[in-house]
């Protein structure tokens, strides 16, 4: 970049790996994570067609479900080993409850937690989100981790309206636990809103030459051996309470005071520091959200990605801890609102997730929304024919999405069993008539290809009556399945008349190369988003399903990415 700072990065791969071998210390000033809940719960994104009509091809994105296994006890035993006090309470949790699907929720949270601590600048905090589900056992972990000192606060959004259910109380809300790496040093700017005029009346109830003003404290809670923890003026913050600390360090109380900011009360001992109204900005945003409700339905920023997250509410987060040109680190990342906010805001950052279908989906939100605005690099792609065998042989599913990605298709996924002969599609207008809609049908084959695969292929374009075929092989056609491509002739556009091979066959090597398709010019394959002046967003049309049939009909706040690994 320009000013010498590292690029914006996506990275594909396991964070917890990432996190160790390529994040170095103390290079991030603040961390959002939406990590699975927990919930039990099996997501799928469900797409719609172009008509809106929803399909019957789904992708099975992620189980929210977490079993003890040999994996589970493998990331205990190495948190135990390493000793210290997220050691005692793992320890501590498994006397507690057991070897249960929530302890290996917790063992997969932990070294990740403990990563995240490391990369934070003294000045960084972190916000992870999360819901009753496992908030109370993650709080203590966290305490654990950062010091029970630089707990920063719980936010409760609401995130839904109540809705009537038969044995529980209604869940309506998300957990938000912010913790800092320093309490003495941690940067944050409270967000405000506008003040109404009985909350202005109630609160800046005292007034001098400057105008109307609020005392607020000058302390925080919790202890520090740091220069905010020293006695200032004859006042030691450690007696005050149960112990507190100085929010400014003692150079900046002395400016304070010298500038008459600093209230002395002629009864006690406890100086306040003088809030200006017409210095507020509006009334501070306390822990409890109620203005930025969960994304409808019919939002234009709606994705319908399992479990997205309103840009407003990465939006509030980021602007209040941290500055323009800070880095950003959100290691779930999902569909990419952490991102995009950051872009949106001027900050720097970081995209990590375990999914090509998330990674693809994250580029394609950031290059519609901002253009050539925003600049990235994407870390763990395969960048060549060895890389792209070895995705292959790992993981045939994420070779599927990234190659599908290759020529901007959709994953086409079918729900149960065979896939029909359908990896991905790409659809298109080619007429005036706006509601005829066109398609590729994409097929992907990583292992050995015949002369087979394309008859196959040439079925299924006359069954689906697509007008082109595409299959892309790791291996090069021979010379029978040249010929059988060749014999199903040309696809006529009329609206750009012009003829394309209704069958092509495309090697991922040919790809790499850039060696496109040969179709008629396309509409965007995803629908466009709202560029940067906009807070919309169309980009992937997808509906979130559950495979629980009495799942409450809002939308469930569970993980914004997919993590646990599908069955097969």
């Amino acid at each position: 970049m320009p000013d010498g700072n590292p690029p914006n990065l996506l990275y594909y791969g396991d964070n917890l790996d990432i996190l160790r071998r390529y994040i170095k210390d103390e290079t991030v000033d603040l961390v959002y994570l939406d990590p699975p809940f927990n919930s039990n719960q099996d997501y799928n994104v469900l797409f719609n067609e172009r008509s809106g009509r929803q399909s019957d091809a789904q992708i099975h994105a992620f189980e929210d479900t977490w079993e003890w296994s040999l994996d589970a006890e493998r990331s205990l035993k190495e948190i135990v080993e390493a000793g210290g006090a997220v050691s005692q309470t793992m320890q501590a949790f498994r006397t507690a409850i057991g070897t249960n699907d929530m302890l290996a929720y917790l063992a997969m949270m932990a070294p990740r937690l403990v990563e995240l601590r490391r990369v934070l600048k003294p000045t960084g905090s972190i916000y992870l989100h999360c819901d009753p589900t496992a908030s109370h056992y993650l709080k203590v972990l966290l305490d654990a981790i950062f010091g029970g000192v630089n707990f920063q606060g719980e936010i409760v959004w609401r995130r839904t309206a109540s809705h009537v259910t038969s044995r529980r109380w209604p869940r309506l809300h998300d957990i938000l636990l912010c913790y800092a790496k320093d309490v003495g040093t941690v940067h944050f700017m409270p967000p405000k809103v506008r003040a109404d005029e009985g909350w202005i009346e109630r609160e800046y109830r005292f007034e001098d030459k400057r105008g109307r003003y609020m005392l607020d404290n000058l302390t925080g809670a919790g202890t520090t051996d740091g220069p905010s923890g020293q006695p200032w003026r004859g006042v030691d913050p450690k007696k005050i309470g149960k112990g507190r600390h100085w929010r400014y360090v003692p150079e900046t109380l002395e400016k304070l005071d010298a500038d008459g900011r600093i209230h002395w009360p002629t009864k006690g001992k406890y100086p306040k520091l003088k809030q200006y109204l017409k210095e507020s900005g509006g009334k501070a945003v306390g822990d409890i959200w109620t203005d930025i409700g969960v994304l409808g339905r019919t939002s234009s920023e709606r994705l319908g990605y399992p479990t997205q997250k309103p840009e407003a509410l990465l939006e509030r987060l980021i602007s209040a801890s941290s500055n323009k040109g800070d880095l950003v680190l959100d290691p779930f990342g999902g569909c990419g609102t952490a991102v995009i906010a950051a872009q949106r805001l001027g900050r720097r950052w970081i995209g990590i997730d375990i999914t090509h279908l998330a990674i693809n989906l994250m580029k394609r939100r950031l290059r519609n929304t901002f253009g050539k605005d925003v600049q990235f690099e994407v870390k763990g792609e395969p960048v060549d024919v060895t890389g792209a065998q070895e995705l292959a042989g790992k993981d045939p599913y994420q070779f599927q999405w990234w190659a599908l990605d290759l020529v901007d298709a959709r994953p086409a996924e079918q729900k149960k069993g065979s896939d029909k002969g359908i990896d991905g599609r790409i659809y298109f207008h080619d007429e005036t008539d706006s509601s005829q809609t066109k398609q590729v049908i994409i097929s992907v084959k990583a292992g050995h290809t015949s002369v087979a695969h394309v008859r196959d292929l040439r079925g299924v374009i006359e069954r689906e009556k697509a007008a082109i075929g595409v299959l892309l092989t790791m291996e090069e056609p021979t010379q029978p399945m040249i010929a059988e491509a060749a014999s199903a002739g040309f696809y006529h556009s009329p609206g750009w008349n012009m003829d394309c091979p209704r069958i092509q066959l495309r090697t991922i090597a040919e790809l790499l190369a850039g060696k496109g398709l040969d179709v008629p010019p396309l509409q965007a394959t995803f629908k466009e988003a709202p560029k940067h002046v906009s807070n919309g967003f169309h980009q992937l049309e997808l509906t979130q399903v559950t495979s629980d049939s009495n799942a409450e009909t809002e939308p469930l706040a569970v993980a914004d990415k997919p993590r646990k690994r599908r069955k097969r």
